[in-house]
């Protein structure tokens, strides 16, 4: 009786899991020996005959480590609000030896391989939302403003550029003064969200703490200046006193809130609807 019962209770487990979120993970990119993954995260009853905007993620660290877990809590609560979600690894100089720039390919191949596979994964191909956190949020906004860093192996014709973003605490200006211009140096032209702004940017949201020791408050606030004279929408959302990082997990109430305002901010580009619920997780 005991067995039978302890069978039924994983059975509703597992069950219980399938019903959340549907998860695999898929290689999207493999240079030499480094495979590099995405981890997919499906909203609950997906209908394959269905397209869902997508939305991916790439990790904070630096350039220099990192894991695309940070982000594992804010993909399981947006698949479930209806976006097919993708955590992104990508190469870091800690793991791999190699550089900011290379960083910047593997985002913009990242996106290349959704779009390409777009119907494979149920995704429309022109709702592609692109996030991260610090260099995370670095990532995600190159992809959208700078054309320089591409792999070899892209098929070119195929856009990296996301149809929207949303940015916590990204590094922004690469320039002389900004985060990363020691490792940049004047490639900060062709590298910096920032200096790379032009007609047509996607939609942007942007989350920073008044406090944070990384991405100046002037920074931000000069970016959403640029990007609302070429006309791009860019919100600001800032948090009194709060420091880099804030909106991670562990910090549940801004996690809360940060994520709030971006299912908002999804809302108002149409790529989700009805009324969100934070505390899913």
């Amino acid at each position: 009786m005991l067995k039978t019962h302890f069978v039924a209770l994983i059975f509703t487990l597992v069950l219980s899991s399938s019903i959340c979120f549907a998860q695999e993970q898929v290689l999207y990119k493999k240079i030499d020996t480094t495979a590099l993954f995405l981890e997919v995260y499906k909203p609950p009853h997906f209908d394959a005959a269905k397209k869902y905007p997508a939305l991916i993620f790439f990790f904070g660290g630096g350039w220099n480590g990192g894991s695309r877990s940070q982000f594992l809590e804010h993909a399981k609560y947006f698949s479930k609000r209806g976006l097919v979600c993708f955590l992104a690894d990508y190469r870091t100089a800690s793991k791999n030896k190699t550089t900011p720039f290379v960083a910047v390919e593997d985002a913009n191949s990242a996106i290349r391989f959704v779009r390409k596979n777009a119907s494979k994964f149920g995704v429309d191909a022109d709702k592609i939302i692109a996030s991260g956190g610090s260099a995370g949020g670095h990532l995600a906004a190159a992809t959208a403003l700078t054309t320089a860093y591409n792999a070899t192996t892209d098929d070119l014709s195929i856009d990296c550029i996301p149809n929207a973003l949303v940015l916590f605490n990204p590094v922004i200006d690469n320039g002389p003064g900004g985060y990363g211009y020691e490792r940049i140096g004047s490639a900060y032209k062709s590298f910096s969200p920032l200096h790379n702004i032009q007609k047509g940017a996607p939609p942007t949201i942007i989350f920073l703490g008044t406090k944070d020791n990384l991405i100046p408050v002037a920074t931000a606030v000069y970016y959403k200046t640029v990007m609302e004279k070429v006309g791009s929408i860019c919100k600001l959302e800032l948090y009194e006193g709060q420091g880099h990082g804030f909106f991670n997990y562990k910090n549940k109430t801004y996690y809360d809130k940060t994520v709030l305002a971006a299912d908002a901010f999804l809302q108002e580009l149409g790529y989700l609807t009805d009324t969100p619920k934070v505390n899913i997780n």
